[in-house]
């Protein structure tokens, strides 16, 4: 059974197990959160889909700690000026753990 759901403006497709990254802090205590935001469930039978999201369906997941994206390099520069710089960035991210879906 797999789940289309969609959080911080990005649609992501999981099943159970799943491990994810998502755009949201949360706090220490928190130790599961629910999306409800889910779009379409499919894998047995014919899938559900939502117009634009599926009434009373959700996704439950665990909270496994902090995460950082992979690294982003900018670089500005302009021609015959001798100018450039070099920028960096870093996503920080929460990584959370697919433990149900519910239809």
């Amino acid at each position: 059974m797999y789940a289309i759901i969609e959080d911080g403006g990005r649609q992501q497709r999981v099943s159970t197990g799943d491990r994810i990254l998502i755009d949201r802090e949360i706090s220490k205590e928190t130790k599961s959160i629910s999306f409800d935001q889910v779009l379409l469930v499919g894998g047995e039978g014919s899938p559900k889909i939502g117009q634009p999201i599926l009434v009373g369906a959700t996704v439950t997941a665990d909270v496994l700690g902090l995460a950082k994206g992979e690294k982003l390099i900018t670089i500005k520069q302009k021609r015959r000026k001798g100018y450039h710089r070099k920028y960096g960035h870093r996503q920080h991210y929460t990584a959370v753990r697919i433990t149900a879906i519910n239809a």
